[in-house]
């Protein structure tokens, strides 16, 4: 395979990720991070990060709303929900690999 074509299949599984985690609103960070060691954030800080390092000015704000596809904050407001003791406590014992 070659560098293009591997760059451009790379580009569409990202963008075949970011469509899923918007669609799955019911699905918290908190879990995530439990279960995977990253989150929506995480993938919008990478994505923010690789920017930055290629010239490209990006802050966490713009990084996040082209994950969520929205504002953080309007998706905070319609989707997020309070962590469980439970979520809370799987989270202070998970590894931390970032």
């Amino acid at each position: 395979m070659d560098d293009r074509t591997q760059i451009e299949l790379e580009a569409a599984a990202f963008r075949r990720l970011r469509d899923h985690l918007r669609s799955r609103t019911d699905v918290q960070n908190i879990d995530m991070m439990n279960l995977t060691g990253f989150c929506r954030n995480c993938l919008s800080r990478w994505y923010q990060e690789e920017a930055n390092a290629r010239g490209i000015e990006m802050d966490k704000t713009e990084g996040r709303e082209i994950v969520y596809g929205m504002p953080y904050s309007e998706w905070v407001e319609k989707y997020q929900s309070e962590a469980t003791d439970a979520q809370k406590a799987a989270f202070a014992t998970a590894p931390k690999a970032h």
